[in-house]
């Protein structure tokens, strides 16, 4: 595997890190391995929910959040590789769950969302929509959207089409809105910290 993931392109990583990053592997795989402690640390910060099989966890902030700051490439790595760690029996999903059950599972589909929104986070962060809070915002609410797209879509198989909104999107907006403003302060005031 090429771990040599410098692109020359704006995300935080290559912006800051350019010279460590150009030079070694070393660098871009302590990278992955970070993101993929923080999105586990992140999934045990979990709300189960009686009436769903969906619980509350900071991954989706995680995700936005490693998306923007990686860039596309790395950040796909990153989540890839969070979901091989989770499948071959590593505790990393909410609340200690592992294995390809939990990915093939009802929750399944928000699990390989976060691959795709973290790659159009990345996208995103590529051409400096990560930069200014309101762009921030608005990219990362449909890095939300792309997460739950996939959730749902995969979770209506699990639960029937009728109930798919209310088990798995009704209860979760307002988390989702906090989740968006945070990752939108946290990465434009990165960059204006930087």
């Amino acid at each position: 595997m090429d771990c040599s993931i410098y692109t020359g392109t704006n995300n935080f990583m290559d912006v800051k890190f350019k010279s460590s990053l150009k030079k070694g592997h070393l660098t871009n795989l302590l990278l992955i391995v970070a993101g993929v402690v923080f999105l586990a640390l992140m999934a045990q910060v979990a709300i189960e929910l009686p009436f769903s099989p969906v619980p509350i966890t900071g991954q989706t902030l995680g995700v936005l959040i490693i998306g923007s700051l990686y860039g596309a490439r790395r950040a796909t790595m990153t989540t890839l590789s969070y979901l091989v760690v989770g499948a071959v029996g590593m505790p990393v999903f909410s609340a200690g769950s592992f294995g390809l059950a939990k990915i093939l599972g009802p929750t399944g589909g928000y699990l390989i969302g976060f691959v795709i929104a973290a790659a159009v986070m990345g996208i995103f962060a590529q051409h400096k929509k990560d930069r200014n809070l309101w762009h921030a915002l608005v990219s990362f609410a449909i890095g939300h959207t792309l997460v739950f797209a996939c959730g749902l879509t995969w979770l209506s198989f699990y639960v029937g089409v009728d109930k798919t909104f209310q088990l798995g999107l009704f209860p979760f907006i307002p988390g989702m809105i906090v989740k968006t403003v945070l990752a939108a302060g946290v990465t434009s005031t990165i960059w204006q910290k930087s």
